[in-house]
């Protein structure tokens, strides 16, 4: 048993380093007690995203979308003991409590997850990481001496989560510093719109035009606002991935239009719930970003980017093709590319985003 629980503890170790092995871990942790495989969700006001061991894909896919973690009590019952070990369901429902508990009852019982030992770790962010263990029905309760070797696991998987939560900020600081580097203003917002991380050019607009409240980042441009609202809470959503905002000229300050950029990737933002980049672009025609810089902000090919700056510099698509050495037909090929990549949909529109102008 010693020497299952030093292998263990190396894998979880390595675990912190390299996300993308804790399903593989959750798997042998289970394997450890006598169980079942596991899960681990990020938790913010309840269940945030999730990784759990390859065999419950399915199952754990169902319980975060089909309104299941929703119900679940689980979670504020052990947030509420604050117990710092692992714990089963016993410890927290009553035999008749589990009985006639929907969720117990309809989902984890009904898909053979008939046992569970679970612990919460904090995060420095304000979140916490939720680890349970599953066992069937025919496996039987989680025993004290399994909770005893989980509890010996637990010290080893916080400090793997926090190495995993460190990393994350380093990967985000690194975001905006690149961002820095171009020449742009940008702050990585987390799932909820705070700001994780910005750069000194960002930093300069805070809290003249950003700022970063209790609920979310504010734009003080109450229409600009608005659109940041409606960008942050279709995050989520697939198809347009880029939200562009555009924001008038004030006495003081100069128009700008602000991307929003979803931050994708699953294991990535499990332990720090990053989920898009904030990043101001020139406004004036004059500083129309390099197609360098439109490549990286946009996913383009060199082309598309040649073409996406050619388009901001109002250059023409029968000026652009001459230039290029390639038919109309191509260039505007490239352009259509360009603007499903931006997130519009007219020409006019991204002549209109890179110069800094309102988007109609």
């Amino acid at each position: 048993m010693e020497q299952q629980f030093t292998a263990l503890t190396d894998r979880i170790y390595e675990a912190g380093l390299v996300p993308q092995l804790w399903p593989a871990l959750l798997h042998e942790i289970g394997d450890a007690v006598g169980g079942n495989g596991g899960a681990l969700f990020a938790v913010h006001e309840g269940y945030g995203r999730s990784l759990n061991s390859p065999n419950h894909d399915g199952t754990m896919s169902l319980f975060m979308n089909g309104g299941w973690s929703q119900r679940d009590r689980t979670l504020p019952r052990a947030l509420a003991l604050g117990h710092p070990g692992f714990v089963s369901e016993r410890d927290l429902f009553t035999e008749i409590e589990l009985n006639a508990d929907e969720v117990y009852r309809d989902f984890f019982r009904k898909h053979g997850l008939d046992y569970r030992a679970g612990t919460i770790i904090p995060m420095p962010t304000g979140d916490s990481v939720a680890i349970t263990i599953f066992r069937t029905g025919a496996q039987g309760p989680v025993a004290p001496q399994d909770i005893q070797f989980l509890d010996g696991l637990r010290p080893h998987l916080a400090r793997a989560s926090l190495i995993a939560n460190r990393l994350g900020f380093e990967r985000v600081r690194a975001q905006a510093e690149t961002l820095q580097a171009l020449g742009l203003p940008g702050a990585v917002l987390g799932r909820q719109g705070r700001v994780l991380a910005a750069n000194a050019l960002f930093q300069t607009y805070m809290p003249s035009l950003f700022q970063d409240r209790t609920q979310r980042l504010a734009i003080s441009d109450q229409a600009a606002d608005g659109l940041l609202a409606t960008a942050l809470a279709e995050l989520h959503l697939e198809g347009r991935n880029i939200r562009s905002i555009p924001i008038g000229a004030t006495p003081d300050r100069v128009p700008m239009v602000v991307h929003v950029v979803p931050v994708r990737g699953a294991a990535n933002d499990i332990f720090l719930q990053a989920a898009a980049l904030l990043i101001v672009t020139p406004v004036d025609r004059a500083a129309v970003p390099s197609a360098e810089v439109l490549q990286g902000l946009f996913d383009l090919t060199p082309t598309e980017a040649k073409i996406a700056h050619g388009i901001g510099l109002a250059r023409s698509v029968e000026e652009l093709a001459r230039s290029h050495g390639v038919d109309r037909e191509t260039v505007r090929s490239q352009l259509k590319a360009v603007l499903s990549k931006t997130g519009l949909s007219r020409q006019q529109e991204l002549v209109s985003l890179l110069a800094g102008k309102a988007l109609e």
